[in-house]
């Protein structure tokens, strides 16, 4: 069992930046690949990014590349979401989610085994 807790989110303004965290609990948080999803109002659940569970892997979605940044440390249990260069179509709640069973298919919100309740980012123009 893992249970998730995201903060850091926020009020920022065209062009600045957010980091969010994900904080883990449990003893076998290095063993799940690790996921940002977000969604926004009226919207489905979007996939943002992901890193494999040694952090030697991570993907983005297209519309986040080279803002956003995925990084973990296992030894804090905790992943992270670098944003910079925020733009008003980046406002959304954002969840981290875990997958357990390898990293394949991160795209897919049902390939997560856990879910955390996620955290406002709202950005201004």
């Amino acid at each position: 069992q893992v249970q998730l807790g995201e903060s850091g989110g926020g009020l920022v303004q065209t062009g600045g930046s957010l980091r969010l965290s994900c904080a883990a609990s449990g003893r076998t948080f290095r063993s799940y690949a690790m996921a940002w999803f977000r969604q926004a109002p009226r919207k489905e659940r979007d996939f943002v990014a992901a890193i494999s569970s040694n952090g030697g892997m991570t993907d983005y979605a297209d519309s986040v590349k080279g803002r956003f940044t995925i990084s973990r440390d296992n030894a804090k249990n905790t992943v992270y979401l670098q944003m910079n260069s925020l733009k008003p179509d980046d406002t959304a709640v954002y969840y981290c989610a875990a997958k357990n069973g390898g990293y394949s298919r991160t795209h897919y919100p049902g390939s997560y085994d856990y879910w955390g309740q996620g955290t406002q980012v709202t950005v201004s123009s």
